[in-house]
């Protein structure tokens, strides 16, 4: 540190003559830092004042620490003591040094705590590491609450490395709202600021004219300056913009790109080779100084040719393709030859104009659609959708069926289509039983010229409703008659009767059928299958069974809501088949005993009777 301060290699250099024979030897000792020195602040306590009605997110500069050594051995990283108020973050200079900046992380209030103790701990990046602290009081200011405001938060100027003390470099501006005293703004570097830039530059506390002051003695083609500017309030308060100044060598004109001729859009179409723009570049600067070379990026389809003398030609070199990128921001960077070199860009937009190029497209390889049968007319069936990554009339997408029929019907008398979206719609309406599925073609067409198309396929599938109630085949009916199974007089039980026979036409479960008995003049001597439809007897006939019996069948299906139909079902009991078939129009029972006749016998023989009695009863009277 005493030897080579802060050079980044020490060398000691020595010259060993030895005598006899005489020789001479060139020496050269390399001294190694090791970390020896701990970060240290210039003060020995930081105070920073602060209004409590700043925002969070509000920013102030923090003390830099020095430490003598080097590399890896020289500060690292910053930390700060935890606080609920505060958080540090590290900020980068243009030379890529590190600076801590003390943010506000929770709005301050005055009346709660005044004052906040904060300590700052610089690190360096030895083994072991070595620490250096500084407090950092924070005092939380009333009143005055605008601080000053710079017109810019960052400035930039470029000055020759060769001028003179007082140049001239930048004026900074900051405004205050406040009235008097709290809006007279004063200008001063920050104690950021290194102390060598403050020793080179001067700035007018009141114009805030940053001028050279010094030998701009540096190697470093930027300096970064923290500008403070403070009002004049009690409680001052101050805000910070940054100065970039750009020390240029003699070369200090860059070259100058002039675009003379410029024509976007062009069509994605267009073949290679076709220009599009006319540069003119030219540096004012002389000799070597003034000759330019021009570029741009490889990964563009384009590159620049040279036309006229400091004429270049941008034109395109591959095919263009407006579906992948519709536009491009080409920068075109100018470098002369001085030394150093100065460059400038310029960017040119380009915009690729559209082509009908692009068919349309379909987001599937077929639609299928599903419709239940009885729809009404002009149901939305479906919507196909397709798409055209070209734009305006070339994207803009048209539907229309294509001609074909469909069970012998033209496909415009069952279906319609709108043309803008391509919803279709049903005509007319469908019926399962006749027309189980069927299919089309949709075309979708933009409208460039030549338009594009193209085609997808279309299954409409028609789904079953339960809108056909069972046909019974067997038994059969004629003229409203009822039809009549002979069984013996005495048959067995079990002994199968007839068995219903149905049909339905609908599908699935709308045509699972079942059987019922819905009513029987004999319950406990029929039974019937509610699956098979056979209708059987449940026990032996006896001859006191009544001949003629009547039973009701309904045959239901399984829909939502169930569909049903009925048969009556004349039994007779005869061991030979009948000439004539008896009338089952009755109900089939025996005639009831109590009818209006044996009523009429009853009373006249209950009289004859009494009278009779009465008589004994006379006589018998008579004689005792």
């Amino acid at each position: 540190e005493q030897l080579c301060e802060l050079k980044s290699v020490c060398l000691l250099n020595y010259e060993l003559v030895l005598e006899n024979p005489l020789e001479l030897y060139r020496m050269e000792f390399k001294v190694l830092d090791i970390n020896d020195n701990s970060p240290s602040f210039p003060l020995s306590e930081y105070h920073i004042n602060m209004p409590e009605f700043l925002s969070p997110g509000a920013r102030f500069a923090l003390p830099n620490a020095q430490d003598f050594d080097e590399g890896a051995n020289s500060v690292q990283n910053y930390t700060l003591s935890p606080d609920e108020h505060f958080y540090l973050e590290m900020q980068i200079r243009g030379d890529g040094s590190k600076y801590p900046e003390l943010v506000l992380k929770k709005a301050l209030d005055r009346e709660q705590q005044a004052t906040h103790r904060l300590v700052l701990t610089a690190k360096d990046g030895g083994n072991p590491p070595k620490s250096g602290d500084v407090p950092v009081i924070v005092t939380v200011l009333d009143t005055n609450d605008n601080a000053p405001e710079f017109e810019h938060s960052v400035y930039r100027a470029s000055i020759l490395e060769n001028s003179p003390s007082g140049t001239l470099v930048v004026q900074v501006h900051a405004t205050d709202l406040d009235e008097g005293p709290n809006g007279e703004v004063r200008y001063s570097f920050s104690n950021t600021t290194s102390a060598d830039l403050q020793r080179m530059f001067s700035i007018h506390p009141h114009t805030g004219e940053v001028t050279v002051n010094g030998v701009l003695a540096v190697q470093r083609p930027l300096l970064e300056m923290l500008i403070e500017a403070r009002d004049n309030g009690a409680f001052g308060m101050s805000s910070t913009a940054k100065l970039l100044v750009e020390i240029t060598d003699v070369n200090n004109h860059g070259p100058e790109i002039t675009i003379t001729s410029l024509s976007s859009p062009i069509p994605e179409d267009a073949v290679p080779g076709t220009v599009i723009a006319l540069l003119s570049i030219l540096d004012k600067d002389p000799g070597e100084n003034g000759k330019v070379t021009c570029q741009i990026s490889e990964n563009l389809p384009f590159q620049l040719k040279p036309s006229l003398q400091n004429y270049y030609s941008l034109v395109t070199s591959e095919l263009l393709d407006r579906e992948l990128i519709s536009e491009y921001n080409i920068t075109i960077t100018a470098t002369d030859l001085g030394s150093p070199p100065l460059t400038t860009q310029k960017t040119v937009w380009v915009q690729i104009s559209d082509v009908n190029d692009n068919p349309p497209v379909f987001s599937a390889d077929a639609f299928n659609v599903f419709v239940e049968e009885n729809n009404p007319l002009g149901a939305f069936l479906y919507q196909v959708s397709a798409s055209d990554p070209d734009i305006g009339e070339n994207g803009r997408v048209s539907y229309v069926l294509r001609n074909s029929t469909v069970a012998g019907s033209a496909l415009t008398s069952i279906l319609s289509m709108n043309l803008a979206n391509g919803s279709i719609y049903a005509k007319r309406a469908f019926d399962f039983e006749q027309l189980r599925s069927f299919h089309f073609q949709v075309e979708a067409k933009d409208n460039g010229s030549p338009a594009l198309s193209a085609a997808i396929r279309v299954n409409v599938y028609i789904s079953d409703q339960n809108d056909n109630a069972p046909a019974i085949l067997y038994p059969t009916s004629q003229n409203g008659s009822v039809a009549v199974e002979v069984v013996p007089r005495l048959a067995d039980e079990d002994y199968l009767v007839t068995k219903v026979v149905a049909d339905d036409e609908d599908n699935a479960q709308n045509a699972w059928l079942s059987y019922h008995l819905a009513h029987s003049s004999d319950s406990t001597l029929f039974q019937l299958s509610p699956h098979t439809g056979e209708l059987r007897t449940t026990r032996s006939m006896r001859s006191t069974d009544i001949l003629k019996h009547k039973v009701v069948v309904v045959v239901r299906d399984h829909g939502d809501p169930p569909l049903s139909s009925t048969v009556t079902v004349g039994i007779l009991l005869a061991d030979t088949l009948p000439q004539a078939l008896p009338d089952f129009d009755d109900s089939g029972e025996p005639p009831p005993l109590l009818n209006a006749t044996n009523i009429y016998l009853i009373v006249s023989l209950a009289c004859v009777s009494f009278i009779f009695a009465a008589f004994i009863f006379f006589l018998a009277i008579v004689r005792l």
